[in-house]
């Protein structure tokens, strides 16, 4: 990194985004880590649901 440079974008900065096989790469890379960093928010997230609904003596 020079000095004095910011990151400003999580994308690789030094990569030619015309050709279509690095913008194909990358948009499903990106794509599948959405998918999989929702899955696992939404475990999470239905998990500490369900421990507080127990908890407090509502079953299902």
């Amino acid at each position: 990194m020079i000095h004095g440079e910011t990151v400003q974008s999580p994308l690789p900065q030094d990569l030619p985004w015309w050709m279509p096989d690095h913008f194909i790469f990358f948009s499903v890379l990106y794509l599948v880590l959405l998918i999989i960093g929702s899955g696992v928010g939404y475990c999470v997230l239905k998990s500490l649901k369900d421990a507080t609904c127990q908890e407090a003596g509502h079953h299902h």
